[in-house]
């Protein structure tokens, strides 16, 4: 068995204009200073990272990777979330997702993926010079729009959906395997990938490539009633990330999974910051052990209720007591007689 490495955390939700949080220099010391060892680091934000370089020069990697070091931190991964999203994006959504990319491509759907496709394989290219095995990202989505089966879907609608999806993962994967790094979608709402069956349906669609990996987040599955304890035992040889968050869900009267279009804090399924919801994290974390994740566990602050910067303090000591450093030995190996063969048949009766 592995133990986990950690506590992470990823910087998305953290990064701004505002010191610390507006270089990666600055961020590092007060993610250090909170008790973290790794960050995940969000490729897309040029305050903090350009990946374009990072892709190119080894050198800026060194530089990169050291400085951290310094401080006492590692690269649990690099993250294209937004990028990955903007590899498929479904008509419905072009103008919402427009923001993911620069604005020179607004409104050119074809460009846009095109910029897309070349930052993920950058992002596979310069986790190799990072020295990373896995890589944070989104599937994007053609299919979501038509999740529930009304009005009835076109026979081969989502089967056509999943090829095309295929078809467009297919390339980059490969260069994934060329460098050596694991591709970890998030399972995640609004995504094709949402869940096992979509996962499955996407790796049979891309020839079950060994870089179609998963990034687990607990908290998608609690908002789908999805069981977030087997999934680790169905999908464990996949899970290459791992996003520790909370979250909650609630029922009513009046609103249910899909949530009446309501803001996240009326939800009856809403994220929370890690021990103020209802996720497992001991049967997770003792899963993730038994299981032999070798990765990190990485805080993913998203909390409807209550400050970022306290969420992030209250994470790090969070992680750090549900690691279960694992056992080099049985709890019973001193009462182990070793191994007799002879002793064995007397014991069941067999005759010599």
């Amino acid at each position: 068995m592995k133990t986990i490495k950690g506590p992470g955390i990823f910087l998305a939700q953290f990064a701004g204009d505002a010191a610390p949080f507006n270089s990666l220099e600055a961020i590092a010391d007060w993610a250090a200073a909170l008790g973290y060892k790794g960050i995940q680091i969000p490729s897309w934000d040029a305050r903090l990272f350009d990946l374009t370089k990072a892709a190119e020069s080894q050198t800026y990697c060194d530089e990169v990777t050291g400085m951290l070091a310094d401080k006492g931190l590692a690269i649990t991964e690099l993250s294209t979330h937004l990028q990955g999203q903007l590899v498929a994006v479904h008509p419905a959504f072009d103008a919402q997702f427009d923001g993911f990319a620069p604005a020179e491509l607004h409104g050119k759907p074809a460009a846009r993926q095109e910029w897309a496709v070349r930052q993920v394989k950058n992002a596979a290219v310069a986790s190799r010079r990072l020295g990373l095995t896995a890589h944070a990202t989104f599937s994007g989505a053609l299919a979501w729009p038509y999740f529930y089966p009304w009005p009835a879907r076109p026979a081969g609608l989502v089967e056509d959906a999943f090829a095309e999806l295929a078809r467009r993962w297919k390339p980059i994967l490969d260069v994934f395997e060329d460098n050596g790094v694991d591709a970890a979608y998030e399972i995640h709402p609004g995504e094709d990938l949402h869940d096992g069956v979509t996962f499955e349906r996407f790796l049979e669609a891309v020839g079950n490539h060994p870089r179609a990996n998963i990034l687990y987040d607990p908290s998608h599955f609690v908002l789908q009633c999805l069981d977030y304890l087997q999934f680790i035992d169905i999908y464990h040889e996949r899970i290459k990330c791992f996003h520790v968050k909370d979250a909650e869900f609630r029922p009513n009267g009046r609103s249910g999974v899909y949530g009446g279009y309501q803001g996240w804090v009326d939800r009856p399924g809403r994220f929370r910051s890690l021990g103020d919801g209802q996720v497992d994290f001991g049967g997770i974390f003792s899963k993730m052990a038994a299981n032999d994740f070798a990765g990190w566990a990485v805080l993913e602050w998203e909390c409807a209720l209550k400050h970022p910067e306290v969420g992030a303090a209250e994470g790090a000591p969070f992680i750090a007591k549900h690691i279960i450093t694992v056992t080099e030995h049985a709890f019973d190996d001193f009462a182990a007689g070793g191994a007799d063969r002879a002793l064995n048949r007397r014991i069941m009766g067999i005759a010599e």
